[in-house]
């Protein structure tokens, strides 16, 4: 490996110099400082931009490091390829970090979140996103429509804090497809509809259902995404001639999902739909050009599609939405 060479001007030697004596004058002097103590890992929990007038906030709920990504992601590839699409990308094949990213939007005339992270029972690496909200300038009383895309645990956690609704005032909305699905089962059959059971149910009396193409207000259109789950659900956000998608659990990883859309995912339910559902929409995504949230994006979760082959390439949002 060739050496780095550091090239110093005149000027920055003679300062170099100059801060080198008055060190020494220091350091004579018997005066010892302690070495400042590191402050550990700094989360910025709120990112803002606009889509037109519409005011979008990503709220970071948490994040956590987990290993043996192949037991969740590529599950139907070979570890020779999986870890070669990891090396190509500059990311460790044996492990990974999620992140937890729900979406708050402020239309003028609402406040609208979508999904509620995991809860207080994640906390202290996840469950955030109350904390993250009033970061943002919010209260949960302020909150006017809660919307989730899917009911599993990480998007439906943070609806109930201790043991209370925890947007008092909100009214909820759904796919009427994902919660039929859920809310035919046995209401102890599997976490998800023991935590359905908690607390999505007694909210049932403020929810209102859509299909596809419902709106949750004026802007905000639902787009079915079936696969991951029975009623995942996308919105699409469109003001002042801007669009962003929110795409919820579509894509769970910014590589091993858009890379290769075909790669099965563990909490896709239905696999086949799931990997189809995903090539449509990232293909429309990278055709139309249109900026996306994922959920599991690393957070601020904001960027865009473009194709790679046979695949597809995330590129991270930087300026282009606070023009």
């Amino acid at each position: 490996m060739s050496d780095i060479q550091v090239q110093l001007t005149r000027r920055a030697a003679l300062l170099g110099a100059g801060a080198a004596a008055v060190g020494a004058g220091v350091v004579s002097s018997g005066a010892v400082h302690a070495a400042a103590e590191k402050q550990g890992p700094m989360a910025a929990p709120v990112a803002r931009y606009n889509v037109g007038s519409f005011e979008v906030n990503t709220l970071l709920d948490g994040a956590v490091t987990v290993g043996e990504p192949q037991k969740t992601f590529g599950m139907n590839v070979d570890a020779d390829t999986f870890a070669a699409k990891s090396s190509e990308s500059f990311i460790p094949a044996d492990t990974f970090k999620a992140f937890f990213t729900p979406t708050l939007v402020n239309t003028g005339s609402e406040l609208v979140l979508f999904d509620t992270g995991v809860g207080e029972g994640g906390r202290p690496a996840r469950g955030n996103m109350r904390a993250a909200l009033e970061s943002a300038g919010y209260t949960p009383e302020q909150v006017d429509v809660v919307v989730i895309t899917h009911m599993h645990p990480d998007h439906i956690g943070g609806l109930m804090e201790g043991g209370a609704p925890a947007f008092p005032n909100a009214r909820y909305v759904i796919a009427q497809k994902e919660y039929d699905f859920w809310a035919g089962m046995d209401p102890e059959a599997n976490g998800v509809t023991k935590l359905m059971t908690k607390n999505v149910k007694p909210l049932a009396d403020k929810m209102t259902f859509l299909d596809e193409g419902g709106s949750v207000a004026g802007g905000i259109t639902a787009m079915a995404a079936y696969g991951h789950t029975p009623g995942h659900t996308l919105y699409m956000l469109e003001n002042g001639g801007q669009q962003l998608l929110l795409a919820a659990d579509l894509a769970n990883h910014y590589v091993w999902s858009l890379a290769r859309p075909d790669w099965e995912v563990r909490f896709d339910m239905d696999k086949e739909a799931a990997a189809a559902t995903r090539k449509s929409v990232l293909g429309m995504l990278a055709t139309d050009r249109i900026p996306f949230v994922g959920y599991h994006m690393p957070f601020p979760a904001v960027g865009y599609v473009a194709t790679d082959g046979d695949g597809f390439r995330y590129v991270p949002a930087s300026y282009q939405l606070s023009l």
